[in-house]
């Protein structure tokens, strides 16, 4: 069921209760990836962002190394939150990794040197936008999705797990699924200490 743009604006929430079965077509899926990294904004149109798409056991690989990983740092008799978390994520059927290109900055870095330092945070900001429309996407699509942070955990075994090169950074993880349980209700502060208008 197809919803508007800010019905789906509001409704994007971190879901960790999901599933593996998939409301959409795994073609549906990636119009969504792919829509939302050709039509995302960048700085100077740079269009450094990188996104790799992992589906069904490649998904499952992924939460199965970021555990093993979060392992080694938690201790055993503390580790029950973590692994639940984490069955959570690897219970949906997906993942979205995001990625920005170091060489696409670092040759706008070289050409504009001016603007050297805002590069890496125009970047980021860029990278905001995108894991932003994606989920939205998402949730326009009738999937619940989150966002985690593992890298720079797991960005080693990532990279040559996928064969990821070298000056991809992993900037975040978005885990996805078949939504099996509502949010948590969310509090907001008011608008009006949030938005000035002057006329």
């Amino acid at each position: 069921m197809e919803k508007s743009f800010f019905t789906a604006v509001k409704a994007r929430r971190s879901y960790y209760g999901i599933s593996k079965e998939s409301v959409i077509t795994e073609e549906s899926l990636t119009e969504i990836v792919n829509n939302a990294v050709q039509y995302t904004p960048s700085a100077f149109n740079s269009q450094s962002a990188r996104v790799v798409l992992l589906l069904g056991e490649q998904h499952t690989k992924l939460w199965d190394m970021t555990e093993n990983e979060l392992k080694k740092l938690v201790p055993a008799d503390k580790f029950a939150p973590t692994a639940e978390k984490i069955n959570s994520f690897r219970n949906g059927c997906g993942s979205v990794l995001f990625f920005e290109d170091l060489s696409v900055i670092e040759g706008l870095q070289s050409q504009f040197p001016l603007y050297k330092a805002n590069f890496p945070i125009w970047s980021h900001h860029a990278s905001g936008m995108l894991q932003h429309v994606i989920w939205v996407g998402l949730e326009e699509a009738g999937l619940g999705a989150s966002l985690q942070h593992y890298n720079p955990l797991i960005d080693a075994e990532v990279k040559q797990t996928w064969h990821i090169p070298d000056k991809w950074q992993l900037i975040a993880q978005m885990p996805f699924g078949k939504p099996t349980a509502e949010p948590e209700a969310k509090d907001f502060q008011p608008l009006s200490d949030r938005v000035r208008i002057y006329k």
